[in-house]
């Protein structure tokens, strides 16, 4: 049950915002800082935020999940939250598939997250038992990696058959970790992690993150570690066994080659597909047959973007920008060498 409380310095309450005489422009978001016990240093040395703190671990840029909204920090919307904006432009803003499917929530959340220690191993459901269970969606994303140190891995799947019987047994015995899929990583790979898959960021990883809007996680293993009052970490050993996927492949890992000047599909899925853009010239993109938003995500150099509208935005390092639905065509313009994720909704 909501309640509503009242005290005697209590304001008027805030008309709603209608959005009168505001056309939508590619939308910058003020970046909701996490600072996290294994956090790294490097989310505002990349970000150019400054000054920089350390022990951020994860950057959230675009999010709708409730207690973190995203707030505009630029134009003649700065100030306005994610929410009010599609309240407000609906299809406009998000396009009418979305919003048909997803309503007045946000689909995608967009992360950067620094890791200076080893993650937990974790799974996340799909969105049948999210639903079910949370009343959620599930939790499909990926992982493109900006740097790493030379050390520095990550784990994706199982390398080899075990039973969820036998998942239980390991990690009473503590040898889980001897089943799953190690990757080494080097900036540039990409892992595409659909529910059901166990993974986890090993130290010294820095990861751009696509996911669906949910923050369901199950955590598996946590390496036995204590909290700072010495108490070990809660495990979600039960409800991970019927969300994981037992089954081995033949690799986790996306392989893809990039091309100068041309767009490359990444991942593409029912909930996000994602293209690498690295250019040198100026690169046209066209949404005219698109029905959704669209997330540019500046992961090197900087640009100026221009749409059919007649706005300008100048991107850099770092930034991300989401694109109104009803934009029918942008024109990036790399000041330098510049790379960009491209991600939307088919």
């Amino acid at each position: 049950m909501n309640h509503i409380t009242t005290n005697n310095n209590s304001q008027p309450a805030k008309a709603p915002f209608r959005g009168l005489g505001v056309e939508l422009y590619p939308l910058k978001f003020q970046p909701i800082l996490k600072s996290i016990i294994w956090g790294g240093s490097d989310i505002c040395t990349f970000k150019n935020i400054t000054p920089a703190q350390d022990g951020i671990g994860e950057s959230w840029e675009i999010s709708g999940v409730e207690g973190n909204v995203s707030v505009v920090s630029d134009g003649e919307l700065a100030g306005k939250s994610l929410d009010e904006l599609i309240t407000t432009y609906q299809s406009e803003l998000v396009g009418k598939k979305v919003f048909d499917k997803f309503g007045e929530t946000f689909p995608l959340l967009i992360k950067f997250i620094d890791a200076r220690d080893d993650l937990s191993i974790q799974v996340h459901p799909n969105d049948e038992l999210a639903k079910k269970r949370h009343n959620s969606f599930g939790k499909t994303e990926m992982w493109y990696v900006v740097k790493s140190s030379p050390t520095a891995f990550l784990y994706s799947g199982f390398a080899k058959n075990i039973s969820p019987e036998q998942y239980e047994q390991m990690i009473e015995d503590n040898t889980f970790t001897d089943t799953l899929q190690k990757y080494n990583v080097s900036a540039g790979d990409v892992f595409f992690l659909p529910a059901g898959r166990v993974h986890a960021i090993g130290a010294g990883c820095f990861v751009a993150e696509i996911q669906q809007n949910s923050n369901i996680t199950y955590r598996i293993y946590d390496y036995n570690r204590k909290d700072a009052q010495g108490n070990a970490r809660e495990l979600h050993t039960e409800q991970a066994k019927d969300a994981i996927d037992y089954q081995v492949y033949d690799t986790y890992k996306t392989e893809y080659s990039g091309q100068i000047n041309h767009p490359v599909e990444l991942v593409s899925c029912e909930y996000f597909t994602t293209n690498l853009l690295e250019m040198d010239i100026p690169m046209a993109r066209h949404y005219e047959k698109l029905d959704s938003f669209v997330i540019y995500i500046c992961m090197q150099g900087h640009c100026t973007l221009k749409d059919d509208k007649g706005n300008s935005l100048f991107v850099q390092q770092g930034e991300s920008v989401l694109i109104p639905a009803d934009t029918q065509s942008t024109l990036i313009i790399p000041s330098e060498k510049t790379k960009i994720l491209e991600t939307f909704i088919k």
